[in-house]
């Protein structure tokens, strides 16, 4: 039996982009992953345009919060194994540091929010991002992780983040 790896995704405001992979991730990977998502400056709320584009996806989004990176960082959080930042760095966002051991890696995101006040182009930025996620998460979990060092495991990862 494989072990369930916890994975953390981790963006400024933790109400868009990082609420996506967290929902994206507990769908398709279940069974190898248990996905958390949280922010180094949370919003407080996830956007409304998020959890639209999730349900019109089918996903799951009860449970889904706006939270602050600290409540991973308790000793009574679960231990993370992977902790990837969603932030665009292109946005000037400012990503936090996480401690620890867990394998991390960077796929920056274009912030979906800041599409114009448009319906259509909102809604279009929303898609993008989430497809982008989506095929990103698909991608990691294609990969043979017990079969892979921690190294090699860092490497993938940038390299997902980087298509």
């Amino acid at each position: 039996m494989t072990k369930k790896h916890n994975i953390l995704f981790i963006c400024t405001g933790n109400s868009a982009r990082s609420i996506m992979a967290e929902a994206i991730m507990n769908h398709l990977g279940p069974h190898r992953f248990a996905a958390y998502s949280a922010g180094s400056q949370p919003a407080g709320r996830v956007k409304e345009e998020t959890l639209r584009c999730l349900t019109r996806h089918q996903l799951d989004t009860q449970g889904l919060r706006s939270k602050s990176w600290s409540e991973f960082a308790t000793p009574d959080a679960p231990a993370m194994d992977f902790v990837i930042t969603v932030c665009d760095t292109a946005a000037g966002e400012v990503c936090p540091v996480w401690p620890g051991q867990p394998v991390s890696a960077h796929w920056g995101v274009e912030d979906p929010s800041r599409a114009s006040s448009d319906a259509s182009d909102k809604d279009k930025a929303f898609r993008d991002a989430f497809i982008q996620l989506h095929r990103r998460i698909s991608i990691l979990l294609s990969l043979p992780l017990d079969k892979l060092d921690h190294l090699a495991l860092k490497k993938e990862l940038d390299q997902i983040g980087q298509s």
